[in-house]
């Protein structure tokens, strides 16, 4: 299903649920974007190969082809448009595992189609491509807060990076899921990263 906005930016939804892609593609369509839905991988990646749109929203959870199997067969790290992953829960495996395969972003479920707009706008609005997420991973690095993170700190990163859950890296660890929630946040205000694909991202470069 196509839906022509006024702007020319075209908005590519992959989502096995009808209702959702019905709910987005109204909501982008209401902020003139020009939106096409897809219910199943296949087809996408024929349309991504045709055309290249101004975002791709992808559901990891696909019939056929998985989110994260069409993220590599696009060679998402090297695609011209950037990729939200939408994840049905927020675990940290399954983020990194986008993340490193190309994901620009990630939504959780269920989505809240205002909510998804503004973040797809202000990215568009300030510029936020591949060199402009690059440059903020690269400050985080290079800032104080990241000498300055305290070696439980490090530790609690380091499990992160390899895609433990926050339940994992307290058994390992030895402290509840909750101190690990509480370190990542003080580890987020430290690197001044604004979510947590930024933050997995500047886990990775690491």
């Amino acid at each position: 299903m196509q839906l022509n906005g006024k702007s020319g930016d075209e908005i590519f939804i992959a989502d096995g649920d009808s209702a959702t892609c019905d709910a987005l593609a109204l909501a982008f369509t209401a902020e003139h974007f020009s939106v096409s839905t897809f219910m199943e991988g296949a087809s996408l990646l024929i349309a991504v190969r045709e055309r290249t749109p101004a975002y791709v929203m992808l559901d990891t959870d696909m019939p056929g082809l998985s989110g994260l199997d069409i993220l590599k067969k696009i060679d998402a790290r090297n695609y011209r448009a950037p990729v939200f992953v939408v994840l049905e829960r927020g675990d940290v495996p399954i983020v990194v595992e986008a993340i490193k395969n190309g994901a620009f972003d990630f939504i959780v479920k269920p989505l809240d189609a205002e909510n998804v707009v503004t973040r797809v706008r202000e990215a568009i609005e300030t510029g936020a491509g591949r060199g402009a997420l690059n440059a903020v991973v690269d400050s985080s690095r290079k800032s104080p807060g990241y000498e300055k993170l305290t070696g439980r700190e490090r530790e609690v990163l380091a499990q992160i990076a390899s895609g433990a859950s926050n339940k994992e890296v307290g058994r390992l660890l030895g402290i509840s899921p909750r101190t690990v929630e509480v370190y990542r946040a003080r580890v987020m205000e430290n690197l001044g990263v604004r979510n947590a694909a930024q933050l997995v991202r500047v886990v990775l470069s690491a």
